[in-house]
């Protein structure tokens, strides 16, 4: 059996021992698209994270049995054409849940907590220039007591609920799949979420239902004194709005960790903010914990074995 990972170097430095023990195991940094249908052409299983599987994909790989998706997400894959080819589509679920919920939580606590301000403060020597011990001009917010909103209440929006709770939060949830599944929670319509939150997460996959789902008129609705933060995908809040959301005043403050077009250009709204200290920016690292790629990496071998 041959497997060939595509775009492994999101993978980082995680272990790819246990997959390459199940066959001959080719792995490359990166593949475009014309170098990936080369290096399928005997292959068995292919490994890829955001490489396009079309039909000249898979004309060019007559033996392929088995795609893998090196995550959750399978946009980048036509998985009905697949079926059709007899070729079995498996992703992950789950291993990145605990890392997610972390890293909105850091933007969380950050935004709310103010601790870039404070860290440059005393970094750029203002704090030893201060006339008192304390940088009062800035105070933070305390969450007690606040709205906590998820949009998207799966395991992730759970997980990030349950730490919300443990902060003395209030919470509410749109689910937007409408089904309203978790009764742990008041399951609200998305006008009362945005009318209601302080702090809202997004945890939703991107598809028709969610595409654009917060745009300027959304952001109108929520307080003045409001958070937003997107760990979940890119243009789920449109950013184009988010950027004038942020400028106008709109809303206080806002962390993405996705992006409409990955990496980030640098001629995005997003970069040309009036008011930049109102959004923070990570790069799409909320799945990136060491533990949860040793899971995915594990998951993906077993996702082999079920096949072979």
């Amino acid at each position: 059996m041959k497997i060939v990972f595509l775009d492994a170097i999101t993978m980082g430095d995680a272990s790819m021992e246990e997959i390459a023990s199940l066959g001959e195991f080719v792995c490359y940094p990166s593949s475009t698209p014309e170098e990936a249908r080369e290096r399928v052409r005997d292959a068995d299983v292919a490994i890829l994270n955001k490489v396009v599987v079309d039909n000249d994909f898979l004309d060019a790989a007559p033996k392929l049995r088995l795609v893998c998706e090196s995550g959750t997400g399978i946009n980048n894959i036509d998985v009905k054409l697949c079926e059709e080819r007899g070729v079995a589509v498996r992703n992950v679920a789950g291993y990145s849940t605990d890392s997610v919920a972390q890293v909105a939580w850091m933007h969380i606590l950050n935004l709310a907590g103010r601790a870039f301000h404070y860290n440059n403060f005393v970094w750029d020597g203002s704090y030893s220039q201060n006339v008192v011990h304390v940088d009062y001009r800035h105070p933070f917010t305390e969450l007690a007591g606040k709205m906590l909103g998820i949009v998207g209440m799966g395991a992730i929006g759970q997980k990030v609920a349950a730490i919300g709770v443990a902060f003395g939060m209030d919470i509410i949830y749109y689910s937007t799949s409408g089904t309203g599944h978790c009764k742990d929670y008041p399951c609200v319509s998305l006008p009362e979420l945005l009318k209601r939150a302080d702090v809202i997460s997004i945890h939703a996959p991107y598809n028709e239902r969610t595409a654009g789902l917060i745009g300027y008129e959304q952001f109108k609705q929520m307080k003045p004194s409001a958070i937003l933060v997107n760990t979940g995908r890119g243009g789920i809040a449109v950013e184009a709005d988010l950027a004038r959301a942020l400028d106008e005043g709109l809303i206080a403050g806002a962390a993405l960790d996705v992006y409409v077009t990955e990496p980030l250009p640098l001629d995005s709204p997003l970069m040309h903010l009036q008011h930049p200290e109102r959004l923070l920016f990570s790069p799409h690292i909320a799945w990136y914990s060491r533990e949860a790629r040793a899971r995915l990496a594990h998951e993906m071998a077993e996702n082999i074995r079920k096949e072979f």
